[in-house]
């Protein structure tokens, strides 16, 4: 399994809605290996696709934080939300693509989605707490959308702006 480079903001290619997955080959179950062992290394809970410049509609995630209980890795390929809960909450997020910036962010409380899994199965499961923040946030990236795009034209431009001075100065290391 390969550390994959995440791609930070603002890059182009996290913007772009990535193209569904039309059939689930050898390559694309190693991609998704790759995307886990990415996602525990950063560490974070979700990495989608398009965060590792494959445009494809491809999640992973594991929300269990407790280091004693049984990790939950999850591959999702082509997930789509079939239901959301009228009820939301909020949640701090961040995202590996815009380290160390975080917001409160309002989302649907529970949803129901449907994927394939790595064998090409189809599953539908209902998610709530932070599994449907996760979820969502990361469905949110294969159409091309950040979580820093549910705040307010300023607080967007102050994150954009660090994220760009931080590509400088790892530009420069």
């Amino acid at each position: 399994m390969t550390i994959r480079p995440i791609l930070l903001h603002p890059d182009p290619r996290l913007k772009k809605p990535a193209a569904p997955v039309a059939e689930i080959t050898p390559d694309l179950v190693a991609l998704a290996r790759d995307m886990l062992e990415t996602m525990y290394d950063a560490p974070g809970i979700g990495l989608a696709a398009p965060q590792i410049g494959v445009s494809k509609r491809l999640i992973v995630m594991d929300c269990i934080k407790d280091p004693e209980a049984e990790p939950r890795p999850m591959i999702l390929f082509n997930p789509e939300i079939t239901w959301a809960s009228e009820a939301r909450s909020s949640y701090e997020e961040g995202c590996l693509s815009i380290p160390e910036q975080y917001a409160e962010i309002e989302r649907p409380a529970e949803v129901r989605v449907r994927w394939r899994d790595e064998t090409g199965a189809e599953h539908e499961e209902p998610f709530s707490g932070l599994w449907a923040t996760c979820v969502q946030h990361e469905i949110d990236h294969l159409d091309g959308k950040l979580f820093i795009d549910y705040l307010g034209p300023l607080k967007r431009q102050l994150i954009t702006r660090k994220m760009m001075k931080l590509k400088r100065e790892q530009a420069r290391a």
